[in-house]
């Protein structure tokens, strides 16, 4: 019989393996012998297209303030954290040869910007401690009997037993790295509720077709408004991106994690609107404009925006204001100049949609952890058997903040005594 197996090679289930391992057993002699198993070809597939390919392995805040950014659930996460913080990743990952900065917004980037440099540095903990790793395995469902779990059933018939399963199978989102929702079955299987899962952190669709004439434009230091009637979901400075849909970017992906839960779909009544220019208030920005068609009299309407507008966005905010591109400055009206300024202060748009698993970069919802100690990830309904990472009902927003709770529910699963 083995002592730990761990069912997912992702962020979670590498902590979890690495966890166990280091684990003493009761006896004190040996450690505990862990078997990993992937059902890909290689580790950490979905964490190697993390973050565009660079890896945002975690956020360097203060632990106090990394609770803040957890949408739901988050005092669940309070003894999982504490036990195995991101210092303690950042720590992990340097030990075994993976440098680490620190950038905006205190995101942990590895110094190579390459995630391959993270599973690197994280196979070389996994072989350091000695677990087997076996790819290309996958588990068809658990050995429960009595309400214990006494290991696994391979597709291709194998039984392992098992003195602990920790399933680390992750969400259903990116299915492309394999990605197929097993823990969910497996979680049933134990008698457990899942909370209704949904993508999250994922780009909008819009109404409007302007965003595909500006798909690849980022904008910077805008405010991004998302509301749905007049209740205001989100707001929020920073960076967004056009596409050929709709938008994303830091921004949107935020936005996203504050629509209301249990909608697939179409939602009703979603709105946004973009502040292009955040720093200036309604009359300073008229003020702005004024100065620049006074020092331009003569100038087509659109080549003026120049000083205003990225080049991309001219066309559009031509179109929108109705005001015809090459109409001389000085012809403008003072009620089409309020229309720009309204404009360039509240660029509207209707959301029709979030866009599915394929494009979001986690899953909300997922099994539901009143059923799951906080401090061992042990499910309360069938001894033995552990839940870790994405497969929780647990999310939060862009910045490292989701990786650190597979990094921390997978080592709290893995590092809980053995009996």
């Amino acid at each position: 019989m083995e002592d730990v197996i761990v069912i997912g090679g992702g962020a979670a289930g590498m902590l979890a393996a690495i966890g166990a391992a280091r684990n003493v057993n009761p006896i004190g002699k040996t450690n505990a012998k862990v078997i990993l198993l992937e059902q890909n070809e290689k580790l950490g597939k979905k964490l190697f297209i993390t973050g565009k390919g660079r890896c945002n392995l975690t956020n360097a805040c203060e632990i106090e303030d990394f609770f803040n950014a957890v949408m739901v659930n988050y005092q669940f996460l309070y003894s999982s954290v504490y036990g195995f913080t991101n210092m303690d990743i950042i720590a992990l990952l340097e030990e075994n040869g993976c440098s680490t900065k620190v950038e905006r917004g205190n995101r942990v980037f590895p110094v190579s910007d390459h995630s391959s440099d993270v599973i690197a540095a994280l196979k070389r903990a996994l072989k350091k401690e000695r677990v087997e790793i076996r790819l290309k395995t996958r588990v068809k469902e658990l050995l429960i009997r009595g309400q214990i779990c006494e290991g696994v059933l391979l597709d291709d018939g194998t039984k392992l037993m098992a003195s602990r399963v920790i399933v680390a199978t992750g969400g259903i989102s990116y299915p492309s790295t394999g990605a197929t929702g097993d823990g969910y079955r497996f979680a049933k299987q134990c008698g457990h509720r899942i909370v209704q899962t949904q993508p999250a952190l994922v780009p909008l669709e819009t109404v409007e077709e302007y965003p595909k004439q500006l798909m690849g434009l980022s904008l910077r230091n805008v405010c991004f408004t998302l509301r749905q009637g007049k209740k205001t979901l989100y707001q929020e400075q920073g960076e967004m991106l056009f596409t050929h849909f709709g938008i994303s970017g830091p921004l949107v992906l935020s936005a996203s994690s504050h629509l209301p839960r249990n909608q697939q779909g179409t939602i009703e009544n979603l709105t946004a609107e973009i502040d292009l220019k955040p720093a200036l208030s309604e009359k300073q920005l008229d003020e702005r404009i004024l100065r620049d068609f006074n020092e331009s009299k003569n100038k087509a309407f659109k080549n003026v925006l120049e000083g205003l507008l990225p080049s991309k966005l001219i066309p559009v905010m031509v179109e929108l204001s109705k005001i015809d591109g090459s109409k001389k400055v000085h012809d403008i009206t003072k009620e089409e100049r309020l229309k720009l300024l309204t404009l360039l202060k509240h660029l509207p748009l209707h959301i029709k949609k979030t866009r599915d698993y394929n494009e979001a970069i986690i899953t909300a919802g997922g099994i539901d952890v009143k059923e799951i100690n906080p401090g061992t990830m042990e499910s309360k309904l069938v001894k033995k058997v552990y839940f870790a990472g994405e497969v929780l009902d647990l999310d939060a927003l862009t910045g490292g903040y989701n990786l650190q709770i597979a990094w921390s529910t997978g080592y709290a699963a893995g590092n809980c005594e053995i009996s």
